[in-house]
C-alpha cells in the first residue's frame, strides 16, 4: 500500500532511467551527424571535400566508394612532379584544342 507521504524523487531508480534517456537521445544525435556526413563511410558516393581553398594549407580529399585519398598543398603554386605533355589552344570560338607534346622512345622531343 502507497501513503501519500512517500517521495518519489527520492528513487535512485528514477535517477539511473533518466540518465539512459540522456545517453539515448546523445547516442541518435551522432548517428544522425554520421549519417549527413558527406564522407559517410557507409555510403557508397563519390563525394570531393577541399578544406581551405585557394590557401597554403589547403586539402582535398576525395571519396570513391569505400575509399579515401588525402592531398595536400605543399603551399608553392605550380610545383610538383610532372613533365609537360602538350600545349593547349583556345579558339575564337571558345572551344579549345589540346595538341599533344612529339616524343621519341628516348623520351625528348621533336622538334
Amino acid at each position: 500500500m502507497k501513503f501519500l507521504t512517500d517521495d518519489d524523487d527520492l528513487d535512485p531508480i528514477t535517477t539511473a532511467v533518466n540518465l539512459v534517456d540522456v545517453f539515448l537521445v546523445i547516442i541518435a544525435a551522432l548517428i544522425i551527424s554520421i549519417a549527413l556526413n558527406p564522407l559517410n563511410p557507409f555510403s557508397s558516393e563519390s563525394v570531393t571535400v577541399i578544406k581551405n581553398e585557394g590557401e597554403p594549407n589547403m586539402e582535398i580529399i576525395v571519396k570513391e566508394g569505400n575509399e579515401i585519398k588525402k592531398f595536400k598543398s605543399n603551399g608553392d603554386i605550380g610545383s610538383g612532379n610532372g613533365e609537360k605533355a602538350g600545349t593547349a589552344y583556345q579558339m575564337k570560338d571558345g572551344s579549345m584544342v589540346y595538341v599533344p607534346q612529339n616524343k621519341d622512345e628516348k623520351g625528348h622531343e621533336n622538334d
